[in-house]
């Protein structure tokens, strides 16, 4: 059975509700991570994604100048912190 609240897609398995997040959470919480600098094993791990995700996400994120990446780090750009900010207050 599929229910959705917000930005949030729940499944509902034999009494087990999974939530799935939002495109938009995923790249909220990558800039989240990424804003003092990380490599993209900790965004892995921190955003809770696998690596062909994350990548996907990486490459997008870079190409729409919401993140950079510099000597192995990837750092949220001033850009990416606008959007960040947007982001939460539609959530609102």
């Amino acid at each position: 059975m599929w229910g959705s609240c917000r930005d949030y897609f729940y499944i509902n398995w034999g009494g087990v509700s999974i939530r799935r997040r939002s495109r938009t959470d995923i790249v909220e919480d990558i800039l989240r991570v990424a804003t003092n600098g990380a490599k993209k094993t900790h965004i892995v791990y921190e955003v809770n994604l696998n690596f062909n995700i994350a990548q996907k996400y990486l490459e997008m994120l870079n190409e729409k100048e919401l993140i950079r990446h510099e000597n192995g780090l990837f750092i949220t750009t001033d850009k990416g912190k606008v959007f960040q900010e947007m982001a939460k207050e539609l959530k609102l």
